[in-house]
């Protein structure tokens, strides 16, 4: 049974929070095919290379079919000759996405949860919540749980303290509903309000 770190106001050690011990046993193949799917999904799929039908040129013949000695050719446009068209290149019409069904999803999230509690990088807190909008205090908290980066789970974000949090480099803020598995197994630190890691477990 993995366990996250509970921390008090002071953000020290204060118990441990037992995730469910069927989180256990999901396999990582969840997470690798959610993570395969998101970057496909925000893929800018720009690339993007002419036809032998879309270059500028002409069609008329180059040269006669026969007695030259060359292989017969029909156009300057062909994918043999420089400024021809390209055969078989990259095109910007191209679908990249991969479906994942909704049940998928939901394991890849706990299967990255849940390794987070395996490594002892997940931590919880009964609130995150910046009262003044202070991004010196936020600051102080990233440094003290997350020296290098980290992502921080509310469960109803406020607009002081997303403006706490908007300007500190290699953290993220987010809120429970919109958190994904890619987001959570990108961090090294996950620090989640215990509400919504309560909400995130009901759900799975």
């Amino acid at each position: 049974m993995s366990k996250a770190i509970v921390l008090n106001n002071k953000f020290e050690k204060s118990g441990e929070f037992a995730l469910p011990e069927k989180f256990a046993e999901i396999g990582e193949q969840n997470l690798y095919l959610y993570a395969k799917s998101f970057l496909s999904g925000i893929r800018s799929n720009s690339a993007h290379t002419r036809t032998k039908g879309e270059v500028s040129g002409t069609d008329k013949k180059p040269f006669a079919q026969k007695g030259g000695g060359r292989a017969r050719q029909g156009s300057l446009k062909n994918p043999t000759f420089v400024g021809g068209g390209v055969a078989f290149g990259p095109r910007n019409n191209r679908n990249y996405n991969q479906k994942v069904n909704k049940k998928q999803k939901r394991l890849a999230l706990l299967y990255a949860l849940n390794k987070h509690a395996e490594n002892g990088t997940l931590f919880v807190v009964d609130s995150l919540e910046i009262k003044d909008g202070k991004t010196k205090e936020a600051a102080a908290i990233a440094k003290k749980l997350a020296p290098r980066d980290g992502l921080f789970i509310v469960q109803n974000l406020t607009e002081k303290t997303y403006l706490a949090f908007r300007n500190l480099a290699k953290y993220y803020l987010v809120e429970a509903s919109e958190i994904n598995a890619y987001v959570a197994a990108s961090y090294r630190v996950v620090i989640v309000e215990k509400t919504a890691l309560e909400n995130i477990i009901k759900e799975g």
